[in-house]
């Protein structure tokens, strides 16, 4: 069974009087362990597929399902449980918390899911993404780069079965790009994480099982590695 799978998914937006098409007709299988790249022009509707896909928004239409739960039937405290328990989203935009410092962003997610917080796990992270330099560090106190960092260790800190990642090496620099990379595919292949990226990065399109081709919203084509 599919871990992710969309039937006939559209996304409206209202601007004003209008409506704005983001995604027509999105019919997606996912399997456990994928590694899924979404590419496509900016205004293709990538990022639009994977806050749907996230459940950080509902579809218009459509159906999508999570471990053979329909997302559209939850309400959204549900939905926010359901969320934290199953999926973990790296943000371009980061997304941190400005008054924690690094190791609190990354303890946050197990804060609001009410889980154990291991110290020695959420240290081996910081470190694995390169910071451990910078444990009390403040997201004004970072770089850009830095700050991706620490929105791809908070991402993996529950071990959530599904992590959504908007491109994830989009502010880093090659070496760094690549460690990351590295380290993700490391997880796909020891805890058989599904990993959905949407992305521009011809490194990440390589590592990934298929990629999915958007344009204007639709898909136009899925290639299989």
């Amino acid at each position: 069974m599919a871990i992710i799978k969309t039937k006939n998914v559209e996304k409206f937006y209202k601007l004003g009087k209008t409506s704005l098409l983001a995604l027509k007709n999105v019919s997606l299988e996912f399997e456990r362990g994928d590694i899924a790249c979404i590419m496509g022009p900016s205004g293709a509707g990538k990022s639009t597929l994977l806050h749907l896909l996230g459940c950080l928004d509902k579809p218009t239409k459509g159906e999508i399902f999570i471990n053979g739960a329909n997302v559209m039937e939850m309400n959204d405290d549900e939905l926010s449980l359901f969320r934290n328990s199953y999926i973990g989203f790296i943000f371009q935009s980061f997304n941190l918390i400005p008054v924690l410092n690094v190791y609190e962003n990354v303890e946050y997610p197990l804060i609001i899911g009410k889980k154990k917080r291991d110290k020695e796990k959420i240290l081996e992270l910081i470190e694995a993404v390169g910071l451990a330099n910078h444990i009390k560090h403040k997201p004004d106190e970072l770089s850009g780069g830095q700050r991706q960092r620490v929105a791809i260790a908070r991402a993996l800190v529950t071990e959530p079965e599904v992590v959504l990642a908007d491109e994830p090496t989009a502010n880093l620099d090659s070496k760094t790009g690549e460690m990351i990379l590295n380290l993700l595919l490391k997880l796909n292949e020891e805890k058989n994480t599904t990993f959905i990226f949407s992305t521009h990065s011809e490194a990440i399109a390589k590592q990934s099982k298929k990629i999915i081709h958007l344009l204007d919203g639709e898909v136009k084509e899925i290639v299989y590695a």
